[in-house]
């Protein structure tokens, strides 16, 4: 059985993109069976049409607070059944509530190697620090904001001529290719989150994760 996908969506969907090839190539033993988004009118909605995916807008400012539109999405999903959820450019930070909902069934990745860098702008501050590395992080999501267990992570070098722009599509070119990775593992019963840490293969994941250059 094909387990079931939700991606939670904000903005323009490489990511999305990426894992919607892999399961059409059937390199993930899964499906996504609707595409969700906080905001009207964003790429990720036109992906999910070519790919003839049910997609859904919720958006964020129609909602007085968090938890009443944390309660609709919820209520949105509930009806897909999913095994899966996967948060790919969401940019919605999420109730405690509805992540301890769907604990151990939400992915997310961050383009930073966290612990470095959690929240936004995350290339930015890596070149105002320095820095001569950056790269993207895959974890479970919990309360924490990008404070998840780490399951894999990708790296990528900083030069000294970099624009932000050619970060950003460095971190990309790895994103794509890690975060259907992960997702085929969850897929395949190969990823489980246990008391707070990651598992891959019923052996526990090292904080850092797995880290492939």
């Amino acid at each position: 059985m094909k387990k079931r996908i939700i991606v939670l969506v904000s903005g323009n969907g490489s990511n999305l993109q990426a894992i919607i090839n892999a399961c059409q190539n059937n390199l993930i033993n899964g499906k996504i069976v609707a595409v969700i988004s906080n905001k009207p009118d964003v790429y990720s909605l036109m992906r999910a049409k070519q790919a003839n995916i049910p997609s859904h807008v919720i958006n964020h400012k129609e909602f007085a607070t968090r938890e009443a539109f944390d309660h609709q999405l919820q209520l949105q999903i509930e009806q897909y059944q999913p095994d899966l959820i996967v948060l790919a450019g969401y940019m919605r930070i999420l109730t405690p509530h509805f992540v301890q909902h769907y604990s151990g069934k939400m992915l997310n990745i961050h383009p930073s190697l966290l612990p470095k860098y959690p929240g936004l702008n995350t290339h930015r501050r890596a070149m105002e620090a320095g820095d001569k590395e950056h790269g993207t992080t895959v974890h479970f999501v919990t309360d924490e904001l990008d404070g998840g267990p780490i399951i894999l992570q990708a790296k990528v070098p900083i030069f000294d001529n970099d624009e932000e722009q050619d970060i950003v599509e460095r971190v990309l070119a790895q994103e794509h290719q890690i975060y259907p990775l992960v997702i085929k593992w969850f897929c395949d019963d190969r990823l489980t989150m246990i008391n707070g840490r990651a598992y891959l293969d019923q052996t526990m994941i090292p904080k850092s994760g797995y880290a492939e250059d």
